[in-house]
């Protein structure tokens, strides 16, 4: 199975942290200054409940639903995670209905509608930007994880 990342319910604070993380690290910028309500596209996502928050990030499925219902093929696969090649998506939202994780996000703000979802911050040598920002101490919220391929 893919590496995803996994966010304990039980440590979650509901800070949003990792969501201001998320976005920081994908400006070109890279800056905490530049961030705004109009830009604020996180590819990761705190849910709040009553009695409990935890983040929701793709979970780089093998056999991803977002990507079998892609009318443009937009979504692929690329090594261990999946894709979203934003020249091919046409922001129908099919993959949101599609993702049984909620993980996915259609960005309708921008000049044209893009698809978003985790990319595990590829870009970043140090690893997922929301994993070394989530403040809530050494015994971090959110980890890489990699589940036993089940049959």
């Amino acid at each position: 199975m893919n590496p995803f990342i996994v966010a304990d319910s039980l440590k979650c604070i509901g800070c949003r942290t990792c969501e201001v993380a998320c976005v920081v690290a994908h400006q070109e910028q890279q800056a905490c200054a530049t961030v705004s309500r109009e830009a604020f596209f996180p590819r990761i996502r705190v849910v709040k409940g009553d009695a409990f928050s935890t983040a929701v990030a793709c979970h780089q499925c093998e056999d991803a639903p977002c990507g079998n219902v892609c009318p443009t093929g937009a979504i692929t696969r690329e090594k261990d995670m999946i894709r979203v090649d934003q020249a091919r998506c046409i922001g129908c939202k099919s993959c949101m209905l599609a993702c049984p994780f909620g993980a996915m996000t259609v960005a309708v703000q921008q000049a044209r509608p893009q698809a978003m979802k985790c990319d595990l911050c590829r870009h970043r040598e140090a690893g997922p930007a929301c994993v070394a920002a989530c403040p809530t101490g050494r015994w971090p919220v959110l980890m890489l994880a990699s589940l036993p391929h089940q049959d």
